[in-house]
């Protein structure tokens, strides 16, 4: 199993490789970032499980890097780590998306304790994303193998739900027709050809969508891509 990776967002270079030592010693995989900037061009080059953030950097304030984390990865934890302990302080943390905040001084125990709260937590959220997708319209419970399409229940074939399910977990990513065929083998080798996975495809845009609401858009050449709606 890949080690868990952490960015330690801390301007105070003691500090910070104390607590990249600590984390690493407990199995998680950390870099450093000292500067808003270095951070920023971090996470857009690498995925993260969590951010350990301070508030108070040289070049700027944690809580507006937390919003652009946020709004980059909704789903990134995130905790503050920071010697402001005012309750305006705390709140804002928490405004911003935090998942926790730690002031200094603190117990690297409890620290870790947070941190293995947080990823457990995130974890926990995306296991239970995975077995549902949803946005006000249209709901597709993969658990229950139940869907609806504004307050009306919709029937969808086995089939239908394992290329929703496909589609789902790659959003805003082209799967290639090929990849969707191969998605409908099933354990009898029964096997679905590419003129039926067009029908197929056509049938649940019909069962899915209306005037207002398009989820799955045809990439000419390629394959689907699951849009979310937008």
């Amino acid at each position: 199993m890949n080690a868990e990776k952490i960015m330690v967002v801390e301007d105070d270079l003691a500090l910070s490789a104390g607590l990249c030592f600590e984390l690493d010693m407990n199995d998680y995989l950390t870099v450093a970032a000292y500067t808003i900037k270095k951070a920023r061009q971090l996470a857009s080059e690498e995925k993260f499980d969590l951010i350990i953030l301070d508030v108070n950097l040289p070049d700027g304030n944690g809580f507006d890097l937390c919003r652009e984390l946020k709004e980059m990865y909704s789903k990134l934890p995130v905790i503050f780590l920071t010697a402001n302990d005012l309750e305006d302080d705390v709140v804002a943390g928490f405004d911003m998306g935090a998942d926790d905040y730690v002031t200094k001084p603190f117990s690297m125990k409890i620290l870790l304790k947070r941190v293995e709260a947080a990823l457990r937590h995130n974890g926990e959220q995306d296991k239970s994303s995975k077995e549902r997708w949803e946005d006000g319209f249209l709901c597709l419970d993969f658990a229950a193998l139940t869907a609806s399409r504004g307050r009306e229940q919709i029937s969808i074939t086995p089939n239908e739900y394992k290329l929703l399910r496909a589609l789902t977990e790659n959003e805003g990513n082209v799967l290639t027709r090929q990849t969707l065929l191969d998605r409908l083998w099933d354990s009898e080798g029964n096997y679905i050809d590419d003129h039926t996975l067009t029908v197929t495809m056509n049938r649940l845009r019909a069962k899915i969508e209306d005037a207002d609401h398009t989820y799955i858009k045809t990439v000419r050449g390629m394959g689907y891509i699951w849009t979310g709606g937008r």
